[in-house]
Formats: structure tokens, C-alpha cells, sequence
């Protein structure tokens, strides 16, 4: 059996039973934190402006869009929810290929749940078949396929949505694997557009192309064997022969999406041990703004690479590390504030990322980071953070993850009966329907299948 089979095989034949308890509580925090995202952003022009541009063209069996009043198709709805949720950079994360697994994959989820009326135990299975997928397929292809300039949340969360919502329509083994052929020819996003709002088209297509692959599936459309693994398959086109042991070794027994994470700050994962460093010295050295007179910045290649950047936007300041260094000093906070527009060109935070400086110490692994305040007096303080908050070593508990869905649908206006959308989604394999909580996060107490609006 070819590789991309045995992908098709394990999300046709896995059993819910099969699935861990603590694997499947991974899916309850990563759809928690989801939800919350998603929430955050919903209100957001740029959420705003996709809806305008696909609502005329979406069909009449329409389901929730998550924060708002509208109503769009399955694929409609998996492309919105999917950008919303990754919008703020706040989503989830799995480190060692830096793909964000939730987004691309929870919201079709979600949205064929709602139309087809499954239940929840249903969905989060396919949620988390679907996330290892996307994971292992990553695994396969890291660190070079990133490297290259592929946005792997996008290339690999397509391969994610497939398998998830052919898990969803009930396909057959050999059906799932043309779903994760047909989805190989649909991978794209470019690492070049992440400051950019066509970073949010490509994430939302790994959803949409996802979907649209299993429903080609399941309507007999087939794909190579290899599609994924061939020789001239999807990996080998971007670059790299697939790692076949990281794409099906272990499958069902040892599990890649185990080991997500979740992120405390709005921005790029690369600079949260910069940030978490700034954080202590600002605390421990009592350091007021006036007093700073440089910070220098050590790292690893790809903190370098992602976040020495010129800031002209919030896009930009979400991936840049002299704005996470200003933010910390100049605001005392790292939140979805800091990374707004007008923060980004407050003159006082314009005037100290001029006092930062990045530099390369290749010494240092991944994810860590080093920073020195040098201070008007002469003084000097130094902090090196190796495992920053939310990683595997320091993960964030379950009430920090609740907490932060809360405070961001709050911060976004939609912060009405989120109590309830957390409850639900920690609840979720208990569910009968999932369409009183899409209904919940749409934000309507009640809605018709079908209708453009909640009714």
C-alpha cells in the first residue's frame, strides 16, 4: 500500500474507541481555543471583506458563520471560519513544523456537522484524525518545505481538512485516499505573503480545497496511489522526497498532534521566548521605558528570518521582534492590543523598536531567545528564556486556555454566551447535534438549515 493509502486506510478505520482520553481532550483545548480566535476576529474588515466577496456566491444550504449575523455554504463558511481563526495569530501550534493545526481543519468540522446534523463525538473524531494528518504529512516534509518558502499551515492544512471531512461523509478507505490526492493538487501559500492579507486567502482555501476534495471523492473522483509520497507527487514537487517512517510509522498508536500547543501572545510563535524574556526583565530589573537605552535580541536562524522585519503594519508587528520588545516595554503588555493598528504607530512604540537590535547566535536552539537591556546608566541585564510559556515544557493549563477564548470574544464584541460555547466544546463527544453551538457562536439563540440568516 502506498503511503497516501495508508493515510486513506487509517481515517476510514479508525474507531473512536481507539482514541485516547488524553488525545481526545487535545481536541476539546485546541477547539476551544479555536472558537475563541475565531471569535476574537469575526468583527475584524478583513473577516468583513470576505464574506462580501463570497456571499453572492454562495448557495442556498448555508450554515453558521462563527460571530456573525451572515450565513454562507459548507465551503463558504470553512473558508471564512478558517482565516477568522487564524486572523490574530493567536492560534494553536504544532512546534516542530510550525504548522497551526486547528484552523484549516476545525472549521469544516464544524460546518458539515452543522449541515449533516452529526453529532459531536463525530466531529472531534474527524478533528483529530484530520489534525494528525495534516501533522504527519508536515513531519514529512520539515524543515525544508518551510524553508523553501511554503506556508505549511496552508500546504499541509488542506491534506488536514480532507481527511477530516471524508471521515465526516463516511468514505471508504480507498475514498479517503483519492480525498488526500485530489487535496495534494490543491496545496499552496507562500511564507513571502505572511504580512500580507493573502496569507489569509491560502489559509482559508486549505479549508475550502479540503472539503471540496472529499465531496469529489465522494462522488468518484479519483487521484494517484501516491499522490502524496510519488515521485512526482506533491512532495517531491515542493522540494523534498517525503520522510515515509514520519508519514505512517506508528499510525493509530503514536500521535503527532499530542503534541500541540497554544499560544499566550497574538503573534508569531518564534517570538515568544523574546517576549517572555523581555517580560521577566521588565519586572525584575524595574525598568521604565526612559531608562532603556538598547535591547539586543539573540536567536536562532528562524527567529532571524521571520522576525527582523521593517514594521509598516499590524501584520508586520505580529511577526516582528523589535515590536514584541517595544510592546513589552512600552506597554507592560503583550496582548491583542499591542498588535493593533494604532499601537503600531504610536510614535513611542515607533521610537523603541529603533532601539532594537537582532543578531544571530546560532547556539541557541529553536524556539529559545536571549535578551540584553542595556540601560542610560550603564547598567546591563541579561535574560535567556529556552522554553518560552505555552510550549511543551510549559504548556498552558485548561483554564488558561478557557480564559483566553473568553477574554477574546469579549475583546472582539461577541462576547455573549461564550460561558456557554466553552462549556459545549469541553462537552462536545456528549453532544447529540452540534448545531445549537454553531447557532451559539454564530451568535443567535436559534437558526433555520438553509437560511442565509440565524433565524
Amino acid at each position: 500500500m502506498s503511503a497516501t493509502g495508508a493515510l486513506g486506510a487509517f481515517v476510514a478505520g479508525s474507531r473512536w474507541e481507539d482514541i485516547p482520553a488524553a488525545l481526545r481532550h487535545e481536541g476539546r483545548r485546541a477547539l476551544v481555543n479555536f472558537a475563541g480566535c475565531a471569535l476574537g476576529a469575526a468583527g475584524d474588515p478583513a473577516v468583513a471583506m470576505l464574506v462580501r466577496a463570497l456571499l453572492p456566491l454562495s448557495g442556498s444550504d448555508r450554515v453558521a458563520l462563527i460571530g456573525r449575523a451572515e450565513r454562507l455554504d459548507v465551503l463558504g463558511a470553512s473558508f471564512v471560519n478558517a482565516v477568522a481563526a487564524n486572523l490574530l495569530d493567536y492560534d494553536d501550534t504544532h512546534l516542530e513544523t510550525v504548522i497551526h493545526p486547528a484552523a484549516p481543519v476545525a472549521a469544516p468540522v464544524f460546518a458539515l456537522a452543522e449541515q449533516r446534523g452529526l453529532s459531536g463525538a463525530a466531529a472531534l473524531h474527524a478533528f483529530v484524525l484530520g489534525a494528525e494528518v495534516e501533522c504527519r504529512i508536515g513531519m514529512a516534509v520539515s524543515p525544508g518545505h518551510y524553508a523553501r518558502g511554503w506556508h505549511i499551515t496552508s500546504t499541509c492544512g488542506v491534506f488536514g481538512a480532507a481527511a477530516a471531512a471524508a471521515r465526516l461523509l463516511g468514505l471508504d478507505a480507498a475514498a479517503c485516499a483519492h480525498a488526500l490526492g485530489i487535496a495534494a493538487s490543491q496545496s499552496a501559500g507562500l511564507v513571502e505573503n505572511l504580512p500580507t492579507a493573502a496569507k489569509n486567502v491560502s489559509v482559508g482555501n486549505a479549508a475550502r480545497n479540503g472539503v471540496f476534495a472529499a465531496l469529489l471523492a465522494a462522488e468518484g473522483c479519483e487521484a494517484a496511489p501516491a499522490a502524496i509520497e510519488g515521485g512526482l507527487g506533491w512532495a517531491r514537487a515542493m522540494g523534498d522526497v517525503a520522510d515515509l517512517a514520519a508519514l505512517t510509522g506508528g499510525l493509530g498508536q503514536h500521535w503527532e498532534f499530542a503534541r500541540n500547543t497554544y499560544k499566550p501572545y497574538p503573534c508569531g510563535i518564534v517570538l515568544h521566548a523574546v517576549i517572555d524574556a523581555c517580560l521577566a526583565l521588565r519586572a525584575e530589573a524595574g525598568l521604565p521605558v526612559d531608562r532603556v537605552a538598547s535591547v539586543l535580541v539573540e536567536g536562532d536562524a528562524l527567529l532571524l528570518a521571520r522576525g527582523d522585519r521593517v514594521v509598516a503594519n499590524a501584520r508586520d508587528a505580529r511577526v516582528s521582534i523589535h515590536h514584541s520588545v517595544a510592546s513589552v516595554f512600552v506597554r507592560g503588555a503583550a496582548g491583542v492590543a499591542e498588535f493593533a493598528a494604532d499601537c503600531v504607530a504610536d510614535p513611542a512604540m515607533v521610537a523603541f523598536r529603533g532601539r532594537v537590535t537582532a543578531r544571530l547566535d546560532a547556539a541557541l536552539p529553536m524556539g529559545a531567545a536571549r535578551v540584553t537591556v542595556a540601560t542610560t546608566d550603564g547598567a546591563q541585564f541579561t535574560r535567556a528564556v529556552e522554553h518560552a510559556r505555552g510550549s511543551l515544557e510549559m504548556p498552558l493549563t485548561d483554564l488558561e486556555i478557557a480564559g483566553k477564548a473568553a477574554a477574546l470574544a469579549i475583546g472582539g464584541g461577541r462576547g455573549a454566551g461564550i460561558a456557554d460555547v466553552i462549556a459545549d466544546i469541553w462537552a462536545i463527544d456528549g453532544l447529540s447535534t452540534l448545531r445549537p453551538l454553531m447557532w451559539r457562536m454564530a451568535g443567535s439563540a436559534g437558526g433555520t438549515v438553509g437560511s442565509g440568516q440565524p433565524g
